[in-house]
């Protein structure tokens, strides 16, 4: 029940994000364009056709993704007006199309593999094929309709293409996201000097980061290198607020230190916001004087003065670029034959054997976006064939319905299917009165389709119930611009809408895809990644050379998307009405500290890296090896729910005590932290069977007990009011 409340607020909840009203006019004016042409060129039918295609490509322009947004439009209609005219060359009997939905539906499943702007893209595909088959009279005529399906695409990537509106939006977004992370990172360093970081801003900046050769021509310079300033300024800043390599816990060194990470802030933020809008800022001057180190009466010393130091240096590069903006005078990086200059996305046309190789991995059994391909390839035809038996017109809702709510995990399933309930019955009466109002004539109900059709845009990011209120009235202006009357359309969607929805819910109680038995897998990936990238900063110091700086900057990626995993699917399994038995939410919670810990006594290892000249550090070689090899077998334990074992990494580091001569203090004190890490690690995730059930059993009574608590709370809260 906890779970299921969670459900119903999280669909209903408003998001706190950007509008953007300018793209939402342009995108509704592509709409009004070719309902316009296929109102006066041709008939009401056509302009339905015509207004889904321009519609559903405009609504795919929105999703959270890096690609052109013409790109994104084309692919879309082109995806659209296949779907189009296969489904009518089949539509003749039940026996040819319920096949060929069921088949479609899979792919559009499995399309999640390769990201969610993929699988929605796809899910709309699927709504077309159930609604324009009802269109057209012969092959002629869906050839017709398809064509114009795809030019509804085509003129939303034609206005795109004439009106560009925030050029490089989103990955200037996403930089300016990862340097105001880091700034945030900085003032909470300030107060807790082992405060954690999502690496979440950063991995996003990586992957707008990524662009084609084409786009690599035309991208901003100042889009090229504040990405790896953000990387390199966040393990400088936690090196400078740790007590055991930076600024002292108290006195005059921790009040400087403080100083620092606020004017850090303050710079990072200036330089986040002129990235974000394209302008120049300034630096305040008060920033600028406590980021003025005095050789003579610094009150750092030793590595914290030198990480001061590499920080003042490092936000000197971001003073530069929130002073130029967009007017940099620096040339774009040479693109050379490997493509060195950038990292590199592919092409369209380059994309396939990327798709699939992501389709063959999911390909198995237990994967989530298998068993939603399934759920999608039965639910679809199951509601199309339910609602064609019903005595109610427009029977395709229930599938569509059941299409576009349901998702790979229970929670966007769930959430979604209230947030469509609840948007389409508010939809319909809005659309309702504006009818008994205005009236049902062709042209109005075309202008009143248009308006709701921009301010779905416009609340596209808000919440999905919120924009599905007027994605639900413009179908019922749709189908009133073609002569069906409202007051046979409203009734029928609603209960289409609780058809297809009920069935979505259906689908995933009969074959879910719960993340909560997952959770062991996934920390331990996250474990052996995390003592990879470890084991390379330690060898780093052994042997700095090259090879070993490359070998560390691999495993830190490899980490991070690996910490991701973890978190994707930790936040999920909290979501679920699942019992907890591998791995309950308190020994959950406590292994993902842990393994943080883990984490940034690596991170600051890796910001005190010595320089190809340094001295090596023999004694961290021996211990990179004992840290790998005794991480691997971890993750070997827990998937295998065994308890852990560090003897190697116990041995090494005694050995590194009795060595003479040691000449890397802060080097050994990280090491010992790593090795508290692990030892918390394994304090969190060790059990005898019997404890591990009586842990599960405290814990499904402690979130009962809250599950009550919170409920005598809302009583309360609605009686008193």
């Amino acid at each position: 029940m906890r779970a299921l409340r969670e459900v119903v607020r999280s669909g209903l909840t408003i998001e706190e994000t950007r509008l953007e009203p300018l793209l939402a006019l342009r995108t509704a004016a592509g709409v009004a364009v070719v309902i316009g042409l296929a109102l006066w060129l041709a008939s009401p039918g056509y302009a339905a056709a015509s207004a889904l295609g321009a519609y559903s490509a405009g609504g795919a322009t929105f999703q959270r993704t890096c690609r052109p947004r013409k790109v994104i439009a084309l692919g879309a209609a082109a995806g659209l007006a296949l779907s189009t005219f296969l489904g009518y060359l089949a539509a003749g009997r039940l026996v040819t199309f319920l096949p060929l939905l069921a088949v479609w539906a899979f792919v559009a499943g499995m399309a999640w593999a390769v990201g969610s702007t993929a699988g929605i893209v796809a899910a709309t595909t699927v709504g077309s094929m159930l609604v324009t088959i009802t269109l057209p009279t012969s092959a002629w005529r869906a050839l017709e309709h398809a064509g114009v399906i795809a030019l509804g695409g085509v003129a939303q990537a034609v206005l795109i293409l004439l009106f560009p509106i925030r050029r490089w939006g989103a990955h200037r977004d996403a930089l300016a996201d990862a340097l105001a992370a880091v700034a945030d990172y900085a003032r909470r360093l300030r107060h807790d000097p082992t405060a954690s970081f999502d690496p979440e801003p950063l991995v996003s900046a990586r992957d707008a980061a990524a662009v084609t050769p084409s786009q690599a021509r035309t991208r901003p310079p100042v889009l090229h290198g504040p990405r790896g300033l953000a990387e390199r300024i966040r393990p400088v800043v936690a090196a400078l607020a740790d007590p055991g390599v930076g600024a002292p816990a108290e006195g005059p060194g921790r009040e400087r230190a403080r100083k620092l990470l606020d004017a850090a802030a303050d710079v990072l933020d200036t330089a986040a916001h002129s990235i974000r809008l394209g302008t120049p800022a300034e630096v305040p001057p008060e920033t600028m004087d406590v980021l003025r180190v005095d050789e003579d009466h610094e009150v750092l010393e030793g590595s914290a003065r030198q990480a001061a130091e590499q920080l003042v240096e490092l936000l000197g590069e971001a003073m530069e670029i929130a002073r130029t903006g967009d007017q940099s005078e620096r040339a774009p990086r040479p693109i050379g034959a490997a493509g060195a200059g950038f990292l590199v996305r592919p092409t369209m046309l380059r994309l396939l054997p990327v798709v699939v190789r992501a389709v063959r991995h999911d390909l198995r059994q237990d994967s989530p976006v298998f068993r939603h391909a399934i759920r999608l390839a039965a639910v679809a035809p199951l509601g199309y064939l339910l609602a064609t038996r019903l005595p109610l017109g427009h029977g395709y809702w229930a599938p569509i319905t059941s299409v576009m709510v349901m998702r790979p995990d229970f929670h966007q399933t769930y959430a979604r299917a209230v947030a469509r309930l609840a948007g389409t019955l508010a939809g319909v009466a809005l659309a309702t009165g504006m009818v008994q109002a205005l009236g049902s004539g062709t042209q109005v109900c075309a202008a009143l389709a248009v308006v709701s059709a921009g301010l779905s845009y416009m609340l596209t990011r808000t919440g999905y119930a919120y924009s599905q209120c007027f994605t639900a009235a413009y179908a019922v202006f749709l189908l009133g611009m073609g002569g069906q009357e409202w007051e046979q359309t409203v009734p029928d969607r609603v209960v289409l809408t609780l058809l297809g929805g009920g069935l979505a819910m259906l689908a995933y109680v009969v074959l879910p895809a719960w993340e909560t038995p997952r959770l062991p897998g996934r920390l331990a990936d996250w474990l052996a990644a995390n003592g990879r990238y470890a084991a390379a900063v330690l060898r780093n110091y052994a042997e700095p050379t090259r090879e070993h700086h490359a070998d560390m900057r691999r495993a830190l990626l490899a980490s991070r998307e690996a910490g991701g995993a973890w978190q994707e699917s930790y936040d999920r399994a909290r979501q679920e009405p699942v019992r907890p038995r591998a791995l309950t939410s308190r020994e959950a919670e406590e292994a993902q500290e842990a393994l943080k810990g883990f984490g940034r006594a690596a991170m600051l290892m890796e910001s005190q890296s010595p320089r190809a000249d340094s001295r090596s550090v023999n004694e961290s070689k021996r211990f990179a090896e004992a840290l790998e090899a005794d991480t691997a077998q971890a993750a070997v334990d827990v998937r295998e729910h065994r308890n852990p074992d560090w003897r190697r990494v116990k041995q090494a580091l005694h050995a590194w005590d009795g060595a003479a001569g040691d000449r890397s203090p802060v080097v050994r004190r990280e090491a010992e932290l790593q090795k508290r890490a692990l030892d918390d690690l394994a304090t969190a995730v060790s059990r005898t069977p019997l404890e591990r059930d009586v842990s599960s059993a405290r814990e499904e009574q402690r979130v009962r007990e809250a599950g009550e608590v919170e409920g005598d709370g809302s009583g309360l809260a609605n009686g008193g009011g």
